[in-house]
């Protein structure tokens, strides 16, 4: 019982690191300090329960926690954690903090749900589904939030149309704003982008301990990092380059048709990804 609950908390931990991470991201991409003090103190609340995971496994096993290589991972998932918090409150580099929590979620996950670190085999059975169940949601969230922002767009496109032609009328008047459609598509990519990257850690973790020979080549896989390169795309020409209007509207459109073609079309020629599609 007491497994049990500990691997709760485990678990707890990752939901929890994941929605600091999302916050790190749209603070790193939108300079949200509001979302920064929330993602702050998650990641406290993080800290403070691998602490004091770290710290009862030392008092009942006597020793330092690096004599394995997932004692060392946890101990390693610490310390990329204390750092980050540290960066977070003295050097104010948001560039950094993201990346670095980046890498601490995917050690942490590794952590929690590796089977062999779970000596009972139905925990171990447990985590994995429960494992693919968070891939799976993330996933379908990310593409939830693609979907909304593709009808921003279009109708952004409809609106700017309108305008041009001198259309007015009551189909006007029901749409909203330019500005407002346009900076509404941009925010739900925001919090699309960072959930597709979580659940492409969390799925690729799932098939490599549950699918033995996997091939990396996988058009599941190839079109999953299509789509994350697409939107990764669309950030950067929105905050890089400071493109806007039409051309930015055209792109996001171009990659919903990923989202699509990824969802439908890879799902039935991935290997492995019959469960999904």
């Amino acid at each position: 019982m007491f497994d049990f609950h500990m691997t709760r908390l485990h678990e707890l931990t990752v939901v929890l690191y994941a929605f600091s991470v999302l916050l790190y991201f749209f603070d790193f991409i939108h300079h949200n300090r509001k979302a920064n003090r929330i993602a702050f103190w998650l990641l406290a609340f993080v800290w403070v329960l691998q602490t004091g995971f770290l710290t009862s496994y030392m008092i009942k096993t006597g020793r330092f926690p690096a004599l394995t290589i997932f004692e060392g991972l946890y101990f390693y998932a610490w310390v990329l954690v204390t750092l980050s918090l540290g960066i977070n409150r003295l050097l104010k580099v948001d560039f950094i903090v993201f990346f670095t929590n980046i890498l601490g979620f995917i050690v942490i996950a590794i952590h929690t749900f590796a089977p062999i670190n779970h000596e009972s085999h139905v925990i171990s059975n447990q985590l994995m589904s429960e494992l693919l169940l968070i891939h799976i949601t993330m996933a379908i969230l990310s593409y939830g939030a693609f979907s909304v922002s593709f009808v921003l767009s279009i109708l952004y496109l409809i609106q700017y149309d309108l305008l041009k032609r001198k259309k007015w009328g009551t189909r006007l008047l029901r749409l909203a704003d330019l500005s407002k459609l346009e900076r509404s598509s941009y925010i739900l990519v925001v919090i699309g982008v960072p959930m597709l990257i979580l659940s492409l850690i969390l799925g690729l973790q799932w098939a490599f301990l549950k699918v033995p020979g996997m091939p990396w080549y996988d058009m599941k896989i190839i079109g999953s990092f299509i789509l994350l390169t697409g939107y990764s795309i669309y950030l950067y020409l929105r905050i890089v380059k400071n493109m806007s209007g039409r051309q930015l509207a055209f792109w996001n459109v171009g990659s919903f048709l990923i989202v699509l073609i990824n969802f439908f079309l890879f799902g039935q020629l991935s290997s492995f990804h019959f469960w999904y599609s």
